[in-house]
């Protein structure tokens, strides 16, 4: 076997000859006949020589090209014609794969495609071009995937003239699913219909978005429904800040006083907590509503339950519920009355989507970094090859 091939990644190649100038040319040829493609025979005669020229990746500031004699061959048994083919190497490419992975990753850590014009030889267009087949090439390998166990699903922002976009995250593997223009069951109907491996989902973890329970119900009847810790806690803040503001519209704007209210009770300091005690007594309707507060998001922070802690957990959160219905925060009831199963749900699973708010920040910072998409296949296609791929494979 060839040291030189080796070197290269092509082992299968015998070199000649090797140049250096201002580039490093190297002039090889096969180390073997192969067996016809055809009907596998073993002895195959050469009909013809021709010159294949190849870009393969760089020695250090060098550009490395093959010069490659590539036969074509006639089986004496079929009587068929078939050229030589190189691992490594795709019929009618002017690169090898290693190159064009080469310049793939380069473009990818952020070099700039006039940059690899100069240090790689090639064009901006042809950068472009590889680019996309690589990003293409890698959604197309994992298309057949069946749906996750765990599904988080929530939306974001795509275009003022698009609207928004639905991203699915496989939550045990914390990789991105899938991204689909859209957020109605409307606009979302098509795809879910024809999406395979839906019975494979257990459990869709979601914010409370009325839309999106009743598609997890439609499309996915057999999974359950969990609703997001985090932006559960957020509504009962927000509610209780709405209330504060009626109740004494100056207090809400001392920034201080917004920093305590806002905190959990066991992360205040001692002399934090008697100055929030201190401006509660005056307000005895916002010192109940405040502890009421504090004891409904102790209970949301449980998780990992068994059943029967949980069980005995409900009573509690069912009677602060009853306590809100008949307070200023009556609205926020009748929401975790609607949600109260899901919600129940958080106390037995650990699972939320804040890998799918981190996909989300991810892709606004992919979508700043191209000044914008307007195409959003072309979005959808970067935000999987990014987000919900764990390495690369190699197929020539």
């Amino acid at each position: 076997m060839s040291h030189a091939g080796l070197i290269l990644g092509l082992p299968e190649l015998e070199v000649e000859r090797v140049d250096r100038n201002d580039a490093i040319s190297v002039y090889a040829k096969p180390r073997k006949r192969p067996c016809c493609l055809h009907c596998q025979h073993p002895k195959i005669r050469i009909k013809a020589t021709y010159q294949r020229t190849l870009k393969h990746t760089r020695q250090g500031n060098q550009l490395i090209t093959l010069y490659l004699k590539a036969p074509k061959y006639h089986c004496p048994r079929c009587g068929r014609y078939f050229r030589h083919r190189f691992k490594g190497v795709r019929p009618r490419y002017r690169a090898s794969e290693a190159f064009r992975l080469e310049v793939f990753e380069t473009h990818d850590g952020g070099v700039t495609q006039a940059k690899l014009t100069r240090t790689h030889g090639i064009s901006a267009a042809t950068t472009e071009r590889w680019y996309h087949a690589h990003c293409q090439r890698r959604v197309s390998e994992m298309s057949n995937r069946p749906c996750p166990k765990v599904l988080g699903i929530d939306e974001h922002f795509f275009t003022r003239k698009r609207g928004f976009a639905t991203t699915l995250v496989d939550l045990r593997r914390n990789k991105v699913f899938d991204v689909r223009l859209g957020r109605s069951e409307a606009s979302l109907d098509g795809y879910l219909r024809r999406l395979p491996g839906k019975d494979n989902v257990k459990l869709i973890v979601m914010d409370l978005s009325e839309t999106y329970r009743n598609i997890a119900r439609q499309y996915f009847p057999g999974a359950t429904i969990v609703a997001d810790r985090f932006h559960v806690i957020r509504l009962v803040n927000q509610h209780f800040l709405n209330v504060w503001k009626d109740v004494h519209p100056e207090g809400r704007r001392n920034r201080g006083l917004l920093s305590l209210m806002r905190r959990h009770a066991r992360r205040l300091k001692p002399e934090q907590r008697e100055n929030l005690q201190r401006y509660l007594s005056d307000y005895p309707v916002l010192a109940a509503l405040y502890g009421a507060r504090q004891r409904l998001n102790t209970l949301l922070l449980l998780k990992n339950l068994k059943k029967k802690t949980a069980q005995k957990k409900l009573p509690e959160l069912l009677e602060l519920i009853d306590q809100l219905r008949q307070s200023p925060l009556r609205r926020l009831a009748k929401t975790l009355t609607s949600w109260l199963e899901p919600i129940v749900m958080m106390w037995r699973f650990s699972k939320s989507n804040g890998p799918t708010e981190g996909f989300h920040n991810k892709m606004e910072m992919m979508t700043r970094r191209a000044y914008g998409f307007r195409n959003f296949e072309n979005y959808r296609l970067r935000v999987l090859t990014h987000c919900g791929w764990d390495g690369i494979i190699n197929r020539v």
